[in-house]
């Protein structure tokens, strides 16, 4: 049997414009029929999926599950809300445009692109999906070639459960990114590193498209002298070493006071040895680095300043330690890019106003997290730095609530998702004027020239 030909991009597209024409997607009844076949197809392909995030990244079946089950509850709650979100809303009218009634509606903005990261490489595609679905769009997606598995997985599970005029997957690598942003889209939404975001950016500009942008950039994490030790390492080492490292919103850095600085540091050694053992490598629970180059990325990172805690690497098993650095400085590239592996360096500072100085110094990350049982700090750190998002007293676990939008700020992004938020940004709000004829109001006209008969 002879192969068949690639499905041609513009084809694609084309065929989803014309079904968006057709008006299905906005009736309400249809989006919710198309979020309940979703999480039903990922209920049923759950052994798939965690396969291909094994096979990427070495997730063990606790982690693939914390990437899926975060999936079911943004459908879960999209369909309880949905009917609300979609409803008009009513604004008030000034009394000069008596009697009439404004309204805001929330409208699809038609064909979208969604570019997926690899990192989470099945959550970070069908999250925003989620949004575009419930928002009435048709939607292309294109997912990491760099997970693979992952990729394929995405591929045929949509393929089954979804029409190409409605939801589409197209693999490959750059070439096929690049094709896919030359044609215009009326949406893109893209996970990703800064650099290739204003690439994204720079090829929507051409069409006056609008994107969304989750980025990344150096995710502070603040350390107080007052708080609690074994809570404030154990919430630190979670949140920096799931998946290796590689989670935009993982603790780049610590600024740790300096009088609790070592306390701090054998409590953070403790619980690196208690999640993952005292042979990282060994353990079930700990991911690898996605391939070759990431590896020796990060692997070059490792001569800045002091280990004190694993930096042992393995290239055949793409395999970093969880691994703690002392001494480093602002010059060394390690606090100059986001690390975005298992690597963690550590600073020390005297007084919260220097932590904060140190922060706003520098671009606006994605996350800050700040560990204190002062509340007068909480209120300080809130209200003199900015980020894309904020934890006080853990780490990463804000993306989890569907009620709060996640998103970027400045370099480290733009644009929000996440229940309503994905709504919304899926999204475009038309203003809507409904006027009466039972009379017209005579101050609006131009009044007759003088001497004029009226007729």
């Amino acid at each position: 049997m002879l192969a068949q030909p690639p499905v041609r991009i513009s084809n694609i597209l084309e065929q989803q414009k014309q079904f968006f024409r057709t008006g299905k997607t906005k009736n309400i009844d249809f989006r919710i029929a198309q979020l309940q076949k979703l999480k039903q197809a990922i209920t049923e392909n759950q052994p798939a999926i965690f396969k291909a995030l094994k096979a990427d990244l070495n997730k063990s079946g606790f982690d693939a599950y914390f990437e899926t089950v975060g999936i079911l509850k943004e459908i879960d709650y999209a369909l309880k809300h949905i009917k609300n979100w979609i409803k008009p809303q009513k604004v008030a009218t000034p009394y000069h445009q008596f009697p009439a009634s404004s309204h805001i509606y929330a409208e699809p903005f038609g064909v979208t692109l969604i570019l997926g990261p690899w990192n989470y490489p099945f959550n970070l595609v069908m999250t925003p999906l989620i949004g575009a679905i419930a928002a009435g769009n048709c939607v292309v997606l294109k997912p990491s070639e760099i997970s693979a598995q992952s990729s394929g997985v995405i591929a045929e599970i949509i393929g089954k459960t979804f029409e190409p005029s409605f939801i589409h997957v197209i693999e490959g690598g750059v070439e096929v990114s690049k094709e896919l942003l030359s044609e215009k889209f009326d949406h893109i939404f893209f996970t990703g590193g800064t650099e290739v975001g204003k690439i994204v950016m720079s090829a929507a500009a051409k069409h006056l498209t609008p994107v969304i942008l989750e980025l990344g950039g150096k995710s502070p994490c603040i350390v107080d002298e007052n708080t609690h030790l074994e809570y404030t390492a154990k919430r630190i080492v979670w949140g920096k070493f799931i998946n290796a490292g590689q989670t935009c919103t993982a603790p780049d850095y610590l600024l740790v006071h300096k009088n609790i600085k070592e306390k701090l540091l054998n409590r953070i050694d403790k619980y690196i040895s208690e999640f993952y053992g005292n042979i990282p490598s060994k353990s079930p629970n700990y991911s690898r680095i996605i391939n070759q180059k990431h590896f020796f990325r990060l692997a070059n990172l490792l001569k800045y300043g002091k280990i004190v805690v694993g930096g042992e690497t393995n290239l055949k098993d793409l395999y970093i330690a969880p691994t703690v650095i002392e001494q480093v400085s602002w010059e060394d590239n390690i606090m100059q890019e986001e690390i975005f592996g298992p690597i963690l360096p550590v600073l020390e500072y005297t007084d919260l106003d220097e932590a904060i100085a140190i922060i706003n110094e520098r671009p606006k990350p994605l996350a800050l997290y700040f560990f204190s049982n002062n509340k007068q700090h909480q209120t300080q750190i809130l209200q003199a730095t900015t980020s894309g998002g904020v934890c006080i007293n853990d780490t990463v676990m804000h993306l989890t609530i569907p009620s709060l939008p996640f998103g970027g700020v400045g370099e480290s992004g733009m644009g929000r998702y996440h229940g309503k938020a994905g709504f919304e940004n899926f999204s475009y709000q038309r203003s809507v004027l409904n006027k009466s004829f039972l009379f017209d109001q005579k101050w609006r006209y131009y009044p007759a020239p003088r001497g004029q008969k009226k007729r």
